[in-house]
């Protein structure tokens, strides 16, 4: 067989022969097994190298860097799975744990596909929740206090207490307050300078504040209930203060798995610490790249400092893209090598393993509503031509954005499902701001607000003025912000109805917004998805429209420290790496229709759409995938580590970021000097032992480490060490033959 090298400067793509080709499926599209695997060897077919590394890596700590769309969960549903069916864990004393009921429920039922039912996957609440009840006669003794299903009476009885008002949106993010300082176990005295200290954009004096967040928790106790937060709280100070209840606990679970590790806040971090106690059974999985959640106490420096806290843990990365095509992950590579900050120094460089497809579709629009209409127009193209509506989003910074899209999509006949968010014209302030403004123009002539309105934008807004709408927006983000922007979207549509209907009264508008509202209600089956970027978090789709990617929305305008800035640039991140095939990136220079054209698009894309300047990149510490061992002794690094000095190539000493390069140590277009003879050889005897084994040929060497073995020839067992994916594990089994195959002795006949 004779390899074919591309022309200097040209795409090289895996061969059919290739291990991505051969008996492995995609990692997030057909993720369960038709039935169930037959032995625990057989659930680790189909397995990548890396995520094959996870899956066997039972012992001791384990941190899994996963990027977006490598297939994270497809390789800790398989590591438990195969600890299961290999006789290693036992399904009762596994604890599995994610953020949310859905994913949970997923990793059930994969786990279940996988022949390894009786596995407990919970969320923290309900994983707290559950030892809690159970143990709450013991520990405490009496029944468990009622669980709060809502937050926003207790604040509102709590404030009422205080002689504060507050209307529905300082509600939301007093409530919001309460939580984060519950999460990060922060108590009323203590809130005002953890506020301050953290940065926090507070809704009402600190001060104020922790005075609410005192009455609440006296609320509570007078009432016999507690919430969410409390569940984690008490479970924490039982486990803490009850070494017996403690034991019992870590007898029950002796094996963790902690999904969307970058996620954790401090009190479930503590949490998970005292359910581990001594032990090191854990494995995590996260990318620090995908932090968007720090408002609500999340940070990524649990899965930044493992190594430091598990000086022995194996860490694995998984680089190998199978959601999005190399021209979306480039894109998604390119935004975070101009990051900056922690997460960025540990960032993933991703690989596609997806066929080419096309380059991303940048759209500069006059204003927002021609963007919409844009956007709508190429989506109702895509359906005509067969593209299921439910294979395309449409995603936005802020949830006020989403009145224009719906109402675009509406005019042409296209079905829509809001996800994470109400519909606009369903929204609290909307319907009351609607009320609002049908009065006064039924009564508008008795109301002394009206006076010195002179025409309908000035009408529209002397009446919204009193619903909680000013010219110039709330400082900070919450539901200030929001129920502001969802106003401020009604004062728009007033002047822009006026501009195209001169003469139009208060009652045409009014007829217009119940016309509008009547209209947007489309039915939500195979609908396109319209979705915060928040909310579309773990969620793919062939098709994405990332529309409102300018200065001012991306990043937001409250984003002003240089961690609000790079978590903006994060969740841009995260949008782009939910397309699979097709993207499309748009902006408006005005808002409305002959405004002023001062906007321009997001810094983030300097450098990556056509025609902008490039920003300086940097490689990434964290790069390419891989496995790196765990420290044995102090000061002494296991055999295998990978070293944090970049990679780069022999032959040009460009510095070298896929995971296939590195491997080769030398870039695909450069000359290659491999022994051809010698890699048939190497091939023919890896079949000989993948077909002993019973295993697939690339868990024996990968192509590209036969590659690398064949440029190289290495004389000894400390240069065969050197090459990149032949480890200690592997050397000790195959070294010596395939260093006298390197000597061109012929291992059949010795």
């Amino acid at each position: 067989m004779r390899l074919t090298v591309p022309a200097c400067g040209q795409p090289a793509h895996p061969s059919p022969a290739t291990w991505q080709h051969d008996r492995v499926t995609a990692a997030t599209h057909s993720t369960l097994f038709p039935h169930v695997p037959d032995s625990a060897d057989a659930v680790l077919e189909g397995l990548d190298p890396e995520q094959r590394e996870v899956a066997t890596a039972l012992h001791g700590p384990v941190c899994v860097l996963a990027g977006a769309g490598t297939g994270k969960t497809r390789a800790i549903t398989h590591r438990i799975a195969y600890g299961v069916r290999a006789g290693i864990l036992q399904p009762s004393s596994v604890l599995a744990v994610t953020f949310t009921n859905r994913a949970a429920g997923e990793m059930r039922g994969r786990l279940r596909q996988l022949g390894a039912a009786g596995v407990q996957a919970r969320t923290f609440h309900s994983a707290a929740l559950r030892q809690l009840q159970y143990f709450w006669p013991k520990a405490i003794g009496g029944s468990m206090p009622r669980l709060a299903d809502r937050k926003f009476q207790l604040v509102a009885d709590a404030a009422a207490a205080c002689r504060i008002r507050l209307d529905r949106g300082e509600l939301r993010d007093v409530t919001a307050e309460i939580e984060w300082s519950k999460v990060t176990q922060t108590v009323p005295a203590d809130y005002a300078l953890a506020a301050v200290k953290a940065g926090r954009e507070t809704p009402r004096a600190p001060a104020e504040i922790a005075q609410l967040y005192s009455a609440y928790e006296d609320v509570k106790r007078e009432r016999t209930v507690i919430d969410f937060e409390d569940v984690l709280l008490l479970t924490v100070a039982v486990l803490q203060d009850r070494h017996d209840i403690a034991e019992q606990v870590r007898a029950q679970y002796q094996h963790f798995v902690v999904d969307e590790y970058q996620d954790v806040s401090p009190l479930q971090q503590r949490l998970l610490e005292l359910w581990l106690g001594e032990r090191d059974n854990l494995c995590v999985v996260g990318d620090a790249s995908q932090t968007i959640y720090s408002f609500t106490g999340a940070t990524s420096d649990h899965l930044l400092d493992f190594r430091t806290r598990h000086p022995g843990a194996t860490v694995v990365k998984l680089v190998r893209d199978y959601r999005s095509t190399p021209q979306v992950v480039h894109l998604a590579n390119g935004l975070l090598a101009q990051a900056r900050g922690r997460a960025a120094d540990h960032r993933l460089e991703l690989v596609s393993q997806r066929a080419p497809g096309p380059e991303p579709v940048y759209t500069e629009y006059t204003d927002e509503p021609t963007e919409a209409e844009g956007a709508a127009r190429r989506i109702r193209e895509l359906i005509d031509a067969g593209v299921p509506a439910a294979e395309i989003a449409v995603l936005f910074r802020t949830n006020a954005q989403s009145e224009t899209y719906e109402q675009a999509l509406a005019d042409v006949g296209v079905p829509y499902q809001l996800r994470g968010a109400e519909r606009f014209f369903d929204r609290p302030e909307v319907r009351k701001a609607g009320i609002a403004l049908r009065g006064a123009a039924r009564f508008g002539g008795n109301d002394s607000l009206l006076d010195n309105a002179v025409d309908l934008p000035s009408q529209v807004r002397a009446v919204l003025s009193g619903e909680g709408w000013t010219p110039q927006p709330p400082a900070g983000s919450g539901a200030v912000r929001e129920r502001w922007e969802s106003l401020a979207a009604l004062v728009n549509l007033a002047q822009d109805f006026a501009a195209a209907r001169p003469g139009a009264t208060l009652s045409d508008l009014v007829a217009e917004l119940d016309e509008r509202a009547n209209a947007q209600h489309a039915p939500t089956v195979q609908g396109v998805t319209l979705a915060s970027l928040h909310s579309a978090k773990g969620l793919e789709w062939d098709v994405v429209f990332l529309v409102g990617v300018a200065e001012g929305m991306m990043p937001i305008t409250y984003a002003r420290t240089d961690e609000q800035i790079e978590e903006e640039r994060r969740l841009l991140y995260v949008g782009v790496t939910r397309a699979r095939e097709h993207l499309h990136v748009s902006w408006a220079l005005a808002r409305s229709p002959g405004g002023r054209p001062n906007r321009c698009p997001s810094r983030f894309l300097d450098g990556l759409r056509p025609g902008s300047t490039a920003t300086a990149v940097r490689a990434a510490a964290g790069g390419a995938g891989g496995v790196e061992r765990g420290v044995t002794g102090t000061g002494a690094t296991a055999p295998g580590r990978r070293q944090r000095t970049p990679a780069r190539c022999r032959v040009c000493g460009r510095t070298l970021t896929d995971a296939g390069e590195m491997k080769l140590m030398r870039c695909e277009d450069c000359p290659s000097d491999m022994d051809e003879g010698l890699y048939e050889r190497l091939r023919e005897w890896r079949a000989h032992q993948a077909g002993r084994s019973g295993q697939p040929a690339f868990c024996v060497f990968t192509d590209k480490t036969l590659m690398a073995i064949a440029e190289t020839v290495p004389e000894d067992e400390h240069e065969l060490a050197r090459i990149p994916g032949v480890g200690k594990r592997k050397l000790d089994r195959y070294g010596a033959e395939v260093l006298a195959i390197c000597t061109g002795q012929n291992l059949a006949e010795g």
